[in-house]
């Protein structure tokens, strides 16, 4: 959803409990839709032909998007959408059927006192002048395993950049040459209270980190320079580097050696060092805040 708009008497907006697929842009990024809505060019609208609840529809929002990989570099789905293959309804895991109840969020933001954006007075900044940049690890992805606790953070844009789970044991013992076996763990995980953006496959997708995990090198970890970050200028950043995405299309990669002259504008004070009180308090200002 982009905005929300009154409703044009002139206009019928479309019906309700659908998903809606980008056939270009973003192609298969793909959402329910509870309520009516209206709709840009270039969306495909599904309405199911069985019944289905919202659980099950918010399952087939994420098998279509499994297939994004089919259309990289400009290719579109107008006409092939209707090719996919999906789950049939019979195959739909019995965890996803049992989930009837919508988790009840918190709308009221933190803070009452709105913040407004002012984008004529930011100011564009490199980012090696706000952060620190290491590097993502170069080695064989560990094994997962079930039940581990340490996240592996992958170049993908789904579950916080978390493509699963491993063990310290299989951290440690997992080496792509015998130069790597020498490392000791402290080179294979990093420390929590840092954004990690992926520079390959998904590039751009930021995502903030509270714990310490583990990662390939197609992610760039992001520290901040002289101050920690917290939840809410880590929400407040990832929104703002992630509307470069665009700039690293057709497999051009953000690679560490590329990423500490990129440009990003920020809210700055009146002596123009960035404002990181009043990114925290916009997001406090915007509903849900208190659920972060």
């Amino acid at each position: 959803m982009v905005s929300r708009i009154k409703i044009k008497d002139e206009i019928v907006p479309m019906p309700g409990y659908a998903i809606t697929v980008a056939l270009g842009g973003s192609v298969l990024s793909s959402f329910f839709q509870e309520k009516p809505f209206y709709t840009s060019f270039h969306i495909a609208c599904l309405y199911p032909l069985i019944e289905l609840t919202e659980s099950e529809m918010i399952y087939y929002c994420t098998a279509i998007e499994k297939n994004k990989y089919k259309y990289n570099y400009g290719r579109q789905a107008n006409s092939t959408l209707k090719d996919i293959l999906v789950p049939s309804p019979n195959e739909i895991p019995k965890k996803i059927k049992k989930i009837t109840s919508k988790i009840p969020f918190n709308k009221q933001p933190l803070l009452k006192k709105k913040s407004k954006l002012n984008l004529s007075k930011w100011k564009p900044f490199h980012y090696h002048e706000i952060f620190e940049i290491k590097n993502g690890y170069y080695n064989k992805k560990p094994e997962i395993t079930e039940n581990a606790e340490i996240p592996f953070i992958g170049a993908t844009e789904y579950h916080n950049g978390i493509t699963g789970y491993c063990t310290i044991e299989n951290i440690e013992n997992t080496h792509k040459d015998e130069r790597s076996s020498e490392h000791n763990i402290n080179k294979k995980i990093f420390k929590g209270n840092c954004v990690t953006v992926s520079n390959n496959g998904s590039v751009g997708y930021a995502f903030y980190q509270t714990k310490e995990f583990t990662c390939s090198h197609d992610i760039n970890v992001l520290y901040l320079k002289n101050r920690d970050w917290n939840e809410y200028i880590a929400m407040f950043i990832c929104s703002l580097i992630e509307l470069e995405k665009f700039r690293w299309a057709y497999g051009r990669k953000w690679r560490p050696t590329r990423m500490p002259t990129s440009i990003i504008k920020l809210p700055v004070t009146k002596d123009n060092a960035p404002d990181w009180q009043f990114m925290e308090n916009y997001v406090k200002s915007l509903p849900y805040s208190s659920n972060l």
